[in-house]
């Protein structure tokens, strides 16, 4: 049996500790791979016990092969995450005399000290916190690294979806050089639709060198609860979702997830003002207050807490009985997140009830639970050309190791695409304007580069997302949170009302130098607002589905009887828009529009591409492109058939390039080449190109 590969201690414990009579199939399936040497990722539903399936393994390993020093790295997407596994790591690795420490942006400078004094067995941090150690002048990052084995990533799904990851795979590689040998990789992960590219993209530079294998016994996709308990609703706004939330499962723990944090805020409010005992959580909370509320929700049984993604990943809010969706998330990997929040208790079932604000969100969420019900999963791909983070890793060696030799810096990544010799041209241009100096053979940190990232010992470039400017808001001394200055400046009449953490607040000064926001409680009103940057649109499949739904395919769920009727006359509203063998081409007035049902990045190079045939401004979203108003169908088939042949990249505004961190560091032609890049989606603009137009005239 695999338990009996684990440390004799760690199997005594599991019985008599943890009062387990065996391991779960995820858990014993990872043991004698991990014990191996193998990268692995580890794919189980939430809840699934993918932290034991890594570090019971690894402390084995551990005693096993005489680690020493820190040894293993523990890495998360969030710092509440951290926060929450700290202790039961802790538990895990003090049955054998080791020691588990978390470092990242709240740990205090005291404690750093203590940890760079005595390095723990296993540190708990982010990929952020990793780069800031290994540019700081106060860490000896030889050291403190030099002893390291492996590396757990959880979540690994959302590290490799955006800039993160790129960010995380180049860290790794420096942490291999550092080490001086290969590290073991291990990522976790409930819910990815391609898990062996997935582990080839997480092993970096030794995807070729060391084995891997993909440990999945328990899919998510084979974990369906009954069709009745997921649940599809129209309610019209917010307040009627409130009423519904109010009247349901009382007595009952219910998460409920939303789209924003302005409709959280509303939510929230709207849940208080009837009586409900409500928690909230997002990003622009304080820390305080949200750790008040997890912990709270997680003790209290009747109660809601309401939520942004925030609490879509593994953070334990204690045992829950309900989980509620306003709309729909962008992917079926994230509703699968959030329903393996429910059943956890023996003799329970995942469950989630869909609470659509309008009709067009019910069709959407329609589309997603009919994507769920045919077994799809969104695969998991890096966005391309990450040309920025290429050059925030250059500057950030030169930081780590103060010089780095002319022709070896590509090395430092062990020759890992796009950080390898094809990266060139970024370097030259990071020498030409001033980012990087140099000094016969050696490159090292330029006064460019000190001007524009080097503000708080270059604090800024240790995370490669943007964060737009928020003022701090403050009750007294206690900290809410975070708002949007347009708030502040917006004209008022009478007192400037916010909303914030579900209450109301009055302002009473701005302090505007330190960006803070002075304010005391207020009976009720107020606003919440924050510049959200665009989260890229939904995919081909997600519009896809939608539009089979809009033909009259309904998903494998309980509808409600409103559900049904909203639905229904949608259909008869919107169905000219759909035709099940192409695309649709409809004329309402001077309205003229292509219904192509193919995603906001598809819909993207459609425009590019056919830029004689669209309106002046291009303008497109998630299912159409508004099209010139002279159209006829002359006029398409000639501008068709000499377009189609060729695609292009949809153009960028250069305004755009503010939420493309460092590109300050990259030439204009180069930055605006990756959004580009990262705007189209070719495959499936292709695909629709393949399809017939239909031509209908709306309103006749």
């Amino acid at each position: 049996m695999s338990v009996d590969r684990l440390h004799p201690v760690i199997a005594h414990h599991l019985v008599n500790s943890l009062g387990w009579r065996s391991l779960r199939p995820l858990q014993r399936d990872a043991v004698v791979p991990l014990l191996e040497g193998s990268d692995a990722l580890c794919l189980a539903p939430t809840a699934g016990g993918k932290t034991e399936s890594a570090c019971f393994p690894l402390l084995t390993a551990m005693e096993e092969q005489q680690w020493y020093g820190l040894s293993v790295v523990y890495v998360c997407p969030l710092k509440a995450l951290l926060n929450n596994l700290l202790p039961r790591l802790e538990t895990y690795a003090a049955w054998l005399g080791r020691s588990v420490a978390v470092w990242h942006g709240d740990v205090a400078a005291g404690t750093r000290r203590r940890i760079l004094r005595e390095p723990p067995d296993i540190l708990l941090t982010t990929p952020e916190s990793l780069e800031s150690m290994l540019v700081s002048a106060n860490v000896d990052h030889h050291e403190l690294f030099s002893g390291l084995r492996a590396v757990v990533v959880d979540e690994v799904h959302a590290f490799a979806g955006d800039d993160r990851g790129w960010h995380l795979l180049a860290v790794l590689e420096r942490l291999t050089r550092i080490a001086g040998r290969p590290l073991q990789r291990v990522g976790l992960s409930a819910t990815v639709g391609n898990p062996a590219e997935l582990l080839e993209w997480l092993q970096g530079s030794g995807r070729s060198r060391r084995p891997a294998v993909v440990i999945a016994p328990d899919l998510v996709v084979t974990t369906k609860p009954p069709p009745g308990d997921i649940e599809l609703d129209y309610v019209g706004s917010v307040d009627n979702a409130a009423t519904v939330i109010t009247a349901l499962h009382r007595g009952e723990k219910r998460l409920v997830f939303c789209d924003s944090r302005v409709l959280v805020e509303q939510l929230g409010a709207a849940l208080r003002s009837r009586g409900v005992t409500t928690f909230l959580s997002h990003a622009s909370l304080s820390k305080d207050e949200r750790l008040r509320a997890e912990q709270a929700f997680a003790e209290a049984r009747d109660c809601v807490i309401v939520s942004t993604s925030t609490l879509e990943l593994g953070i334990d809010v204690g045992d829950l009985d309900r989980v509620i969706q306003i709309n729909a998330p962008r992917t079926v990997s994230s509703f699968l997140q959030r329903l393996g929040r429910t059943g956890r208790r023996a003799g329970a079932s995942r469950n989630c009830l869909f609470l659509a604000l309008d009709e067009w969100q019910l069709l959407w969420a329609a589309g997603l639970l009919r994507l769920w019900g045919n077994g799809y999963i969104e695969p998991v791909t890096a966005p391309p050309e990450p040309r920025h983070i290429v050059a925030q890793q250059v500057l950030a060696v030169c930081l780590q190791e103060n010089k780095i030799g002319r022709k070896l810096w590509h090395q430092e990544w062990n020759n890992l695409a796009p950080f390898d010799q094809g990266s060139g041209p970024i370097m030259r241009y990071l020498v030409d304007e001033g980012f990087i100096e140099r000094d016969g053979e050696l490159f090292f940190i330029g006064p460019q580069a000190e001007q524009r990232f080097g503000r708080r010992h270059f604090m800024d470039m240790m995370a490669v997302f943007t964060a737009p400017p928020q003022f701090t808001v403050l009750a007294g001394r206690q900290e809410i949170g975070q708002t949007d200055p347009s708030l502040l400046t917006d004209k008022v009449e009478g007192p400037r009302l916010l909303l914030l953490a579900g209450r109301s607040w009055r302002v009473t000064w701005i302090d505007w130098k330190r960006k803070r926001c002075f304010v005391e409680a207020a009976d009720s009103g107020g606003r919440a607002r924050w510049h959200a940057p665009g989260a890229g649109g939904a995919s081909f499949a997600l519009s896809r589905s939608v539009r089979d739904v809009l033909l009259g395919e309904d998903p494998p769920v309980k509808l409600t009887q409103r559900a049904h009727r909203v639905l229904a006359e949608t259909r008869d509203e919107r169905g000219l828009a759909a035709h099940p063998a192409g695309t649709v081409v409809s004329r309402n007035g001077m309205d003229i529009r292509w219904w192509t049902w193919a995603g906001y990045r598809a819909n993207a190079t459609l425009a590019a591409t056919l830029g004689g045939l669209t309106d002046e401004k291009q303008r497109f979203d998630d299912v159409s492109i508004r099209l010139r108003t002279d159209l006829t169908s002359e006029i398409w088939r000639t501008g068709f058939s000499s377009a189609s042949s060729q695609l292009s990249l949809p153009e960028v505004d250069e305004r755009a390039l503010a939420g493309l961190k460092f590109n300050e560091a990259l030439s204009e032609r180069l930055a605006i080449a990756t959004l580009s890049a990262r705007l189209a989606d070719l495959d499936a603009a292709s695909a629709v190109l393949s399809e017939p137009a239909r031509f209908v005239v709306r309103g006749q």
